[in-house]
């Protein structure tokens, strides 16, 4: 598949794209890029209205061409008028329309994020980006959620134990932990995955009950989670766990194999901080 190609069934080509599986009967009518228009009527929960934190009701719009000025910058024009520019045949811009759609309350705490320390940045004469709008960035482009009902695989994930986690504890694993992509950057690294996608995970320890919830009432609870923590927790980029993606059983054929997490330049060990991207 090219980059600018339009593919309906993307959302069958990897299990990384499984939060969007509701969207199948929207996605299977679209023979073209859906435009700003199409988008605004994906639906993930029936008749349910987006809004800024500001009040704005979300609508996604044609970017038009041209230089913004200070206050019409992305975040900006996001917060005071609800309008998200998005361009045509893009799938960063897609996979970020559809994040606004599956964790709407999670993406209007980020864009507040951004929009105020914008307006602090503005009052800064050394106009240095502070550390939480760059947390705030690395998560919005290469987020992933981590939901586990176990503190020991959670502990394994904060210890680098990469083999231990996704191949001796596999079952474990499978039964007591799952990762949510957030990031639209990495929904869109997930075309076409390769080894080295890492994400930036926030981790939440829940009870084994969530996993036998209904994947829409998961994601919903995900997104309350997920608010609280970006406006009340989330200080700067050390807040964001890095995760080796593929190493999720079952997310490459290639993890099958023991053999796949002996690879220490993407299963990176505890002191060596610079997995990559």
């Amino acid at each position: 598949m090219g980059v600018h190609e339009w593919d309906p069934g993307f959302v069958d080509r990897s299990p990384m794209f499984e939060s969007f599986l509701q969207l199948k009967g929207y996605l299977g009518n679209q023979q073209n890029w859906p435009d700003p228009d199409d988008l605004n009527h994906f639906d993930f929960q029936q008749n349910r209205q987006i809004f800024t934190r500001s009040g704005k009701l979300v609508r996604f719009v044609s970017q038009t061409p041209g230089k913004q000025d200070a206050g019409q910058k992305y975040e900006s024009r996001i917060y005071l008028t609800g309008q998200v520019p998005t361009r045509a045949g893009n799938w960063h811009d897609f996979f970020n329309a559809l994040v606004w759609k599956l964790f709407p309350r999670a993406k209007s705490a980020l864009n507040e994020l951004h929009f105020q320390a914008q307006l602090a940045e503005l009052s800064n004469k050394d106009k240095n980006r502070c550390g939480l709008r760059d947390a705030a960035t690395l998560f919005d482009e290469s987020g992933v959620i981590v939901i586990s009902s176990q503190t020991a695989l959670i502990q394994l994930i904060k210890d680098f134990e990469w083999k231990e986690l996704f191949w001796r504890q596999r079952s474990a694993v499978l039964s007591s932990m799952r990762f949510f992509i957030f990031g639209h950057g990495l929904y869109e690294k997930a075309l076409d995955p390769y080894t080295g996608m890492t994400g930036k995970a926030i981790i939440f320890e829940v009870c084994q009950t969530f996993f036998a919830q209904a994947l829409p009432d998961q994601l919903a609870a995900i997104d309350s989670m997920l608010e609280s923590f970006l406006l009340h927790t989330l200080s700067s980029s050390a807040d964001l766990a890095p995760v080796p993606l593929l190493g999720y059983p079952g997310w490459v054929e290639d993890n099958d194999n023991e053999t796949y997490y002996e690879n220490k330049k993407y299963f990176r060990e505890r002191h060596k901080l610079n997995p990559m991207i």
